[in-house]
């Protein structure tokens, strides 16, 4: 698997070039092998969305594998998961509530720990899907920036299964703007814009993503 990915991730850095965004391999469908051989091939970010099965397989990797990388999840995060999660990962992708983001910082305090989190923003309007609308986000936004022991690093936004390419790049610029008027609104900084996945990162990379998720394209 190993050769396969260096393979596939040369490719996804031919297809991105000039943009050198952090590319995260997303081993959700995948066994802790898949993240070794990711590892073994020069990627060090690594997605997933399913706590109980993803602290199973990071506390199966070989310690020099779980120590030199950064844990991020990416799916939906349950209230009854928030202690699991902010304990096994450095980044938490998926935070569409003020409550949330209260539980997050909560469990952070109890370990000392400064959780990193990005902010879900959902400007396709997707009903079935989670995340902030843009005025819930500039809503709860100062409200989180005080929180303690989370720090907004950034937002997180997907796009709709199907969409067409110009309809792509509209919301991932989108997303990207919505980013800098919030840093401009409330006189902060954040570096991540973690937007693009395997059947549209190379739109997302030129529209200022900073973080894709990438795990079909990768391992297949």
């Amino acid at each position: 698997m190993q050769d396969t990915v260096k393979s596939n991730l040369l490719q996804i850095q031919e297809d991105i070039a000039p943009y050198r965004p952090n590319i995260i391999a997303v081993t959700k469908y995948f066994d802790r092998n898949a993240i070794v051989a990711a590892y073994e091939a020069g990627l060090r970010n690594f997605g997933e969305s399913r706590a109980v099965e993803a602290v199973e397989k990071i506390m199966q990797l070989p310690d020099y594998v779980r120590e030199n990388s950064s844990f991020h999840f990416i799916g939906h995060l349950q209230g009854n998961k928030v202690k699991k999660v902010v304990k096994y990962f450095d980044f938490i992708h998926s935070v569409d509530s003020l409550k949330l983001a209260a539980h997050i910082s909560q469990e952070a305090k109890k370990l000392g720990k400064i959780q990193k989190i990005l902010l879900q923003l959902n400007n396709a309007g997707e009903v079935q899907k989670f995340g902030y609308s843009k005025e819930a986000l500039f809503k709860d936004f100062p409200d989180i920036l005080k929180l303690e022991n989370v720090k907004i690093v950034g937002l997180m936004n997907m796009t709709p299964l199907g969409a067409g390419d110009d309809f792509i790049e509209k919301l991932f610029l989108d997303a990207a703007d919505t980013k800098k008027l919030l840093e401009k609104t409330f006189n902060c900084k954040m570096n991540e814009l973690s937007m693009g996945m395997s059947q549209d990162y190379q739109i997302a990379a030129r529209c200022g993503a900073t973080m894709l998720r990438i795990g079909r394209k990768l391992f297949s």
